[in-house]
């Protein structure tokens, strides 16, 4: 199975299924003298990790991450990092049933029909177990941006769950760590709570928008055409597990917007271009501006549910299929830290990139 690294100068690669020993992930291309450890990386596997609350899958999973290559005496070294996370909560058996039979809306029916050969516990690669993998890339990427551009910062939050979207009027970024659903509508969080909670006991399950936010992005990031940042962006959030559509800024809304609603004005500050708006998300013609980079992303409903779907079994049968095991009534929760990784991951990369064609120099206005 190949196409396994994501990136262009930062660079990694995750390997291992939901039910082996381990997972883990390469991180190649990471300059040397950054200062990193396990206790670096922990706190975000922490925030993804599952049986966190009643709202997620009760796999019990410390996710400790462990750095077998790549730092030396607490800094990175610009050799291989090799990241390592076991498993300890496996439960195979809970997918036997399914070893002959395709559950709807999983990848079984195309890993089979592609390879002829597939991992049926958990659904090995495909299973969302592989983005902790990505969490722990994701911390290294942190601590090269918050060495190289200091006040850098990315915050995740879920903006819709189901039908359900925040209030906007209600947005307070001190609410996003208090509910279990990274929220920041105290009052959305209360609602979702209740109509998760009947979700779940009801055997169904969810999908979700999840909203990523980048602050203190230098403008002169990505590149015209094939290498725009807006499209890595999209190219990396849309190759998360059950993410089915990736919007940049005012994305698909801006289809109904005029030229002169949808066009950010600039004035001239005191440090620079000030922008009146940001309906592109921090991004013009694939070149971040300095504003905030805006990424939105929809999870689908998790496909493992306890209510009977028809499908079919490998030998052509239609059966009815009920899929055990232990899983996220909205897996767009724990989809928060992952998009929050895949952001960082994508600007160490293309921070990266311009320092070795530009030398990190900037086109002087004013």
């Amino acid at each position: 199975m190949s196409l396994n690294t994501f990136g262009h100068l930062f660079r990694f690669t995750t390997w291992g299924e939901s039910h082996g020993p381990a997972i883990g992930a390469v991180v190649d291309g990471c300059p040397p003298g950054i200062a990193l450890s396990e206790a670096d990386l922990q706190p975000w596997l922490d925030k993804r990790k599952p049986g966190t609350s009643k709202f997620t899958t009760q796999r019990k999973e410390a996710d400790e991450v462990r750095i077998l290559s790549g730092v030396f005496e607490g800094v990175t070294t610009g050799t291989p990092i090799q990241l390592m996370i076991e498993n300890t909560d496996q439960r195979s058996k809970d997918y036997g049933d399914i070893a002959q039979a395709f559950r709807p809306g999983h990848a079984d029916i195309t890993y089979q029909q592609k390879y002829g050969v597939r991992d049926y516990r958990g659904g090995g690669r495909s299973s969302a177990r592989e983005t902790a993998s990505r969490v722990a890339a994701g911390g290294v990427a942190r601590a090269v941006l918050a060495s190289l551009v200091p006040g850098l910062k990315i915050t995740g939050y879920m903006v819709q769950m189901g039908a359900k979207g925040i209030d906007r009027s209600r947005f307070d970024w001190g609410q996003i760590g208090e509910n279990p659903f990274w929220c920041p509508d105290a009052v959305a969080a209360g609602e979702w709570a209740e109509y998760l909670d009947g979700l779940r006991l009801a055997h169904n399950s969810v999908g979700a928008v999840i909203e990523v936010v980048a602050e203190g992005v230098p403008a002169g990031l990505g590149a015209p055409l094939y290498g725009k940042l807006d499209s890595d962006l999209a190219s990396a959030m849309m190759s998360i597990n059950a993410v089915k559509g990736v919007e940049i800024g005012d994305g698909m809304a801006s289809a109904s917007l005029t030229g002169v609603e949808n066009a950010d004005e600039i004035r001239m500050g005191n440090d620079g271009p000030v922008f009146l708006s940001n309906h592109a998300g921090g991004i013009l013609g694939g070149i971040s501006s300095g504003q905030p980079v805006v990424c939105r992303f929809a999870v689908k409903p998790t496909s493992s549910i306890l209510t009977p779907r028809r499908t079919i079994t490998a030998r052509g049968e239609e059966i009815d299929l009920v899929t055990k095991g232990r899983h996220d009534p909205c897996v767009g929760i724990r989809a928060v830290p992952v998009g929050e990784a895949m952001m960082a991951l994508v600007l160490a990369d293309h921070l990266l990139l311009d320092r070795g064609q530009t030398g990190g120099l900037r086109g002087r206005i004013g």
